[in-house]
């Protein structure tokens, strides 16, 4: 049985670059892996308890949206207009601005450096994702 989501991984093209975007959002760098050879062969982002971002390096450079099967990685936050606006300060472009979804969350959408698609979320205290972790239901 599934208990958590323990990562996501992410190939990236300028790990410096995607390690300075992560910090921005509070995520750092918790431990690296390296090949037999020394070489680096991935870098873990602590995200929370035992969640992590696993960034690969050697990705091609972005080229916008990508076809492949990955949509999104979404974080949440406890303050959605804050972290939106800090991010703002630093430069972060928001491709779209706090909203409310159909979940009744809040969410705004940034790219990371590779153009990888994030949500940001404040989850509300009777979204169904609340009411699940608390063992409700929500049908």
């Amino acid at each position: 049985m599934i208990r958590d989501l323990a990562h996501a991984a992410l190939r990236v093209h300028d790990l410096d670059r995607a390690l300075a975007f992560y910090a921005l959002l509070g995520i750092r760098e918790a431990f690296r892996l390296h090949h037999e050879d020394g070489s680096l062969m991935l870098v873990y982002l602590h995200v929370a308890g035992d969640r992590f971002i696993e960034l690969f390096p050697g990705g091609t450079p972005p080229a916008g949206r990508s076809d492949g099967s990955f949509m999104h990685l979404c974080l949440l936050t406890e303050d959605l207009h804050a972290l939106v606006d800090g991010l703002r300060r630093h430069g972060v472009a928001i491709e779209r601005p706090v909203t409310t979804g159909l979940d009744g969350n809040l969410q705004a959408w940034i790219r990371d450096p590779d153009a990888n698609a994030i949500e940001l979320m404040q989850l509300v205290e009777d979204s169904p994702q609340r009411r699940v972790s608390r063992g409700e239901d929500v049908s």
